[in-house]
């Protein structure tokens, strides 16, 4: 049996957006995951079981920058659906969650997990980057695709 899609999973990230500098939030993953090395990525993670999707965003954002967002002020704007995670516990999904609207300061509220928490350029995240979060950033900047894939078999991106 295929325990990995019995295992399948929600993630949560978003894309704070200041467009007066057009720049975004980003924090700089200190574990390995998708990349041996620390990885720059969008603040997120995953969602507690019962927890909607659009409060696991604005949760996860304030956890790990301390920028606060009313769910209602985010927008679904992305959708990847990994084959494996980066912790290997089989698929998940990771919904994109884009806003313009928030309060506080970017700081890196998790030391412990990031090495830093910074404003960097709308159009690309510093490298290197997690693969999801690039695909998820190029769909916001394009205006679509609505769903990409990542690390299913004969897929690339």
């Amino acid at each position: 049996m295929n325990t990995s899609v019995m295992n399948s999973r929600n993630a949560v990230c978003v894309i704070v957006h200041d467009k007066g500098s057009d720049t975004i939030a980003a924090v700089h993953y200190a574990a390995p995951n998708w990349s041996p090395q620390p990885a720059w990525t969008l603040p997120g993670g995953k969602a507690e079981p019962g927890e909607a999707l659009d409060e696991a965003a604005a949760r996860e954002l304030k956890e790990e920058t301390g920028l606060l967002v009313d769910p209602a002020d985010l927008s679904l704007v992305h959708v990847v659906h990994v084959e494996q995670g980066w912790d290997l516990a089989g698929q998940l999904v990771v919904f994109v969650f884009a806003t313009e609207t928030w309060t506080g300061e970017l700081i890196n509220t998790e030391p412990n997990k990031h090495l830093a928490a910074q404003w960097v350029a709308a159009n690309r995240l510093p490298e290197p980057s997690f693969p999801t979060t690039m695909q998820a950033l190029a769909a916001y900047q394009n205006g679509g695709p609505s769903l990409s894939r990542y690390g299913w078999p004969g897929i690339t991106g």
